[in-house]
């Protein structure tokens, strides 16, 4: 078995818990592989060494961030991936630090299951083209006002925002942007999307929500300076006044690979603080 493991090298302690990730799977007869540029200093091989298709399972140490940025980097690895939480508020990164012995022993195991969650990709008129797993985002960029966007669903005119921007979330996604805006949070299982208008100056807009396989053209129409589209807050794209943005499925799933020792509601619970009891 071949697991490639990516320490965040930004976050002090994960170079050291990436040394002793890679002994632990060493010793379980598990081949390990990085970027690399980081190889040598876990002991690991370098990833340009295998063929990617052999690689079983990815392993991230960061954050939500840093999956996003992995899943972009090497969007052509098909494997599952699995994140330890080195930050904050991670809901894809749900493995903490004093749990990833037992949590990597499950895997090893095989107590875990794979969840497929939708992606969404976006296309502008001029070809530019980009993918998302949580979220894409329009806004207003540099504009000191708001900006006018309709919105089509599947050819059929929905509405026209008057807002600092649109953001379309995947179920992955709609705890993260999408949320602070005032969206739902979809179960992840979901093959839905949601539009979430950010700031609209009309308080009945409100978010909605959409089935996966549905197309979103957005239109600029604004006289303004042009507007920028981001891609989980990467990818970076502008449009003119008047440009139209295609946003569809992705058609691949993102694999994200959730333990059974956890759930998807106590995340949750324990990543919003909810204090709720049982009465």
């Amino acid at each position: 078995m071949i697991i490639a493991i990516f320490p965040n090298t930004s976050k002090k302690q994960s170079k050291n818990l990436a040394v002793g990730i890679q002994e632990f799977l060493s010793n379980n007869g598990i081949t390990v592989v990085a970027e690399d540029e980081e190889a040598k200093l876990i002991n690991a091989k370098p990833i340009s060494s295998i063929d990617p298709k052999e690689i079983k399972f990815l392993i991230s140490m960061g954050g939500d961030g840093t999956m996003l940025r992995l899943a972009h980097k090497y969007d052509y690895l098909d494997a599952p991936m699995l994140g330890i939480n080195l930050g904050h508020l991670g809901f894809m990164a749900d493995v903490p630090i004093a749990d990833i012995y037992p949590s990597l022993q499950d895997l090893i195991n095989g107590s875990y299951k794979v969840h497929e969650r939708v992606m969404i990709q976006g296309e502008t008129l001029h070809g530019e083209r980009c993918f998302a797993v949580n979220d894409i985002v329009v806004h207003r960029a540099k504009n000191p006002s708001l900006v006018e966007i309709a919105i089509h669903v599947d050819g059929n005119y929905l509405n026209t925002f008057e807002a600092d921007g649109i953001i379309i979330a995947t179920p992955n996604g709609s705890t993260a942007y999408s949320l602070a805006a005032g969206g739902p949070i979809i179960s992840p299982d979901l093959e839905a999307l949601v539009l979430t208008p950010i700031s609209p100056h009309t308080i009945s807009n409100r978010p909605i929500v959409l089935t996966a396989n549905q197309e979103i053209q957005i239109q600029y129409l604004s006289d303004y300076d042009p507007i920028e589209i981001r891609a989980d807050g990467l990818a970076h794209h502008n449009l003119q006044t008047g440009d139209v943005f295609r946003i569809t499925r992705y058609p691949k799933n993102f694999k994200l690979i959730s333990l059974l020792r956890r759930d998807y509601f106590s995340t949750l619970r324990t990543k919003l603080g909810w204090s709720g009891k049982l009465r």
